[in-house]
């Protein structure tokens, strides 16, 4: 069991570790152009590419639909109640203890943990919560609602149009697929490698207050993700992949909103910091409890 985890963790810290160095180096990283590779190209082809392939119904990727949605609801509800108890900024806060990081840290643990089904099943829930977060959470966080940043994410038509593929076993041809598969490949090392240079970059503030909000996210993240695939009656891979999604540390979108919106992103960037740290010395009982369980 001690090596299967390792085996799960290690290639995610090491991605890390590399971007991390990297920046710490002084080296050069263009982050704005390895993020537009991802939204844009990468993730798409991944999305499509897996769920057009993959042997997995749509009863399936509805529950992790609804999985999502849940598990949005209850941690926005509990944050908010947690930050109103002890006085701290709703705007800045919320979405650091609502949104786990689905995408670059998610994805790849979920891949490595239950292979090809597990991938699919973590991008139905990446999918429906990249959604809240180009609408309700960017209107919360901003002040305002624009469906620009919706309809320009071609994550929902790449989406949407291997969901077709698969509901009605369509054939599609062996160069779409081996493009849409090399081009996806491209998008785990990217999304973690940039996640260590991001970390790299980002300074800590007021770390009693950090470490305790960080403990707590990673903390209600786990109990409702277990609640969540308890309530849903989830087994096997599609109930480890919520309870590894939802318990996962904050996203660096939340300290990208924040520092867009001037929503005291310096804060933000220290509950990124901070419970990516935690998280790398959690993650292995975190791992033990979803294989065993």
């Amino acid at each position: 069991m001690i090596a299967e985890i390792l085996g799960i963790i290690a290639p995610v810290l090491i991605c890390i570790a590399i971007g991390f160095a990297w920046a710490k180096a002084g080296r050069k990283f263009d982050t704005p152009m390895v993020t537009f590779l991802v939204t844009y190209f990468s993730t798409p082809a991944l999305v499509f590419y897996t769920l057009s392939t993959v042997d997995l119904s749509m009863d399936a990727l509805f529950a992790m639909g609804g999985a999502a949605i849940a598990a949005n609801v209850v941690l926005a509800v509990i944050g908010a109640v947690t930050l109103w108890i002890f006085g701290l900024s709703q705007r800045t806060f919320l979405q650091s203890l609502t949104w786990p990081n689905v995408g670059n840290i998610g994805l790849p643990l979920c891949l490595l943990a239950f292979g090809e089904e597990g991938l699919a099943l973590a991008i139905g829930f990446f999918a429906v919560y990249v959604v809240i977060q180009l609408t309700i959470g960017v209107a919360f966080v901003s002040g305002q609602f624009s469906p620009k940043s919706l309809i320009t994410m071609p994550i929902i038509p790449a989406t949407i149009i291997a969901s077709v593929v698969l509901v009605g076993d369509l054939y599609v041809p062996e160069w779409i697929l081996n493009t849409t598969k090399l081009i996806g490949d491209l998008t785990i090392p990217l999304m973690l490698i940039t996640l260590g240079v991001s970390l790299a970059s980002l300074k800590v503030v007021n770390i009693g207050r950090s470490v305790w909000l960080a403990v707590f996210r990673l903390a209600i993240g786990f109990a409702v993700g277990v609640g969540i695939a308890w309530g849903f009656d989830l087994e096997g891979a599609a109930r480890g992949v919520v309870i590894l999604q939802c318990a996962l540390p904050v996203a660096v979108f939340c300290y990208l909103l924040a520092q867009l919106y001037e929503r005291q992103p310096e804060e933000v960037a220290s509950l990124v910091v901070i419970s990516t740290t935690i998280s790398i010395v959690s993650l292995p009982a975190l791992m033990w409890f979803v294989l065993l369980n």
